[in-house]
């Protein structure tokens, strides 16, 4: 188990060492309204509330808060951050400080910016959802469908599971309270858990007899498109958000998470997207190679002639400026890079055979493979031989 330097919760608080239950609770109360994630998005909030939240659930608890006045750091350091908020989530926290009205006896009573003393709504759980676009969108922009599959609120009994006109009754496992309490000890230290409770979802209330619509779970399936806008120049696997487009809640009240989609670029045969780049391969001869021409390659906005310089070796990259893809938040464009490759034929013909033999003599004597083509002589036309003692045979007679 890790141990922690040592933390004045009372300081973190702003609370002295002698501060009563309620001066507590008023400290808490005053710093999550500040520091609370949901209402400061400032970078550091989430840390400093969970800081106040840990010193709060020790201090709140008179068992945890006589150990820690009674060994002082020494008891501060039996227990990681994770074991001392290990069961107690932040909406326990809240709805024991009187954020939400922890159960119907709770002293802190009042609700957290004038909310009454109901179980805290809970929130829906997000969605991760994907779409894929061409490149074409990603160089002018545009919109896609998504569609997001979640279970919706049942319409017939409003998400309660009820059927038409039944009263839904008070959940006798968690007494009314939507939460149900579990405690772990170790050492001085009591952790408590504080989880919805899974016979109600949270409600403190059962459902009558099922609704006939969704069974009873209060949820039916459902399939909603969605157009969302796709940004001049997005990277590749860029994340958009859907407000209120993911899971609904578990309970009436809560609101839906959100759906977060992933963009895509769809498979292009002639590029290959690397950042704002493009590349794209062509293959070229050995005579074009060697003296030079003009390519036409495509781009995404119309074709481009490239010259290919002469004496290009295979492997080269040629880049056009400016062809490739926006570069976001700018009006700039990244580059088209053009791979060069070299074709050389497998199975060339006696002709070519020939050609390449002289090219690499220089035009003198041909290759072994030039010989073979022609017998084991050198090619060229074949020259009448002269036997100057047949001329002198023929002078005698």
């Amino acid at each position: 188990m890790a141990t922690r330097a040592h933390t004045d919760y009372y300081a973190t608080l702003g609370v002295p060492p002698d501060a009563d239950r309620d001066g507590i609770h008023a400290a808490f109360r005053s710093l999550a309204r500040r520091y609370h994630p949901d209402r400061n998005p400032s970078p550091g909030a989430q840390e400093r509330f969970k800081e106040i939240a840990e010193a709060y659930a020790v201090l709140s608890d008179p068992d945890r808060r006589a150990a820690y006045d009674r060994e002082g750091a020494a008891a501060h350091t039996t227990a990681s951050a994770d074991d001392l908020l290990a069961g107690l989530d932040l909406a326990d926290l809240l709805a024991r400080a009187g954020m939400a009205g922890f159960g119907d006896g709770d002293p802190f009573r009042g609700g957290f910016l004038g909310e009454g003393p109901t179980a805290m709504p809970l929130r829906g759980q997000d969605l991760e959802v994907g779409v894929t676009v061409p490149l074409d969108t990603v160089l002018t922009g545009g919109t896609a469908d998504v569609t997001v599959r979640r279970p919706a609120r049942c319409r017939a009994c409003d998400g309660t599971g009820a059927a038409a006109g039944a009263r839904p009754g008070r959940c006798a496992a968690c007494g009314g309270t939507g939460r149900r309490v579990t405690e772990r000890r170790r050492g001085a230290l009591v952790m408590r858990r504080s989880a919805a409770c899974p016979a109600c979802g949270g409600t403190g209330r059962t459902a009558g007899p099922p609704c006939p619509g969704c069974g009873g779970i209060g949820r039916v399936a459902a399939a909603d498109s969605v157009t969302v806008r796709i940004p001049r120049g997005i990277a590749e696997g860029a994340v958009l958000r859907l407000r209120g487009r993911g899971m609904p809640p578990p309970a009436p009240g809560g609101a839906p998470g959100d759906a977060y989609v992933t963009v895509r670029t769809a498979a292009d045969p002639r590029f290959v997207r690397q950042g704002a780049e493009l590349w794209h391969g062509v293959e070229v001869s050995v005579p074009d190679a060697v003296l030079g021409t003009v390519l036409t390659v495509p781009a995404l906005d119309g074709e481009v002639s490239l010259a290919l310089p002469p004496g290009t070796q295979p492997g080269t990259i040629l880049r056009v400026p400016g062809r490739g893809l926006p570069l976001a938040g700018t009006h700039d464009r990244g580059d088209l890079r053009v791979s060069v490759t070299v074709r050389v034929p497998d199975a060339p013909s006696g002709e070519e055979r020939r050609l390449y033999g002289l090219l690499r003599t220089g035009g003198g004597a041909a290759g072994p493979a030039e010989r073979e083509e022609t017998g084991g002589r050198p090619a060229g036309p074949r020259r009448r031989r002269w036997w100057p003692w047949r001329r002198r045979a023929s002078g005698a007679h």
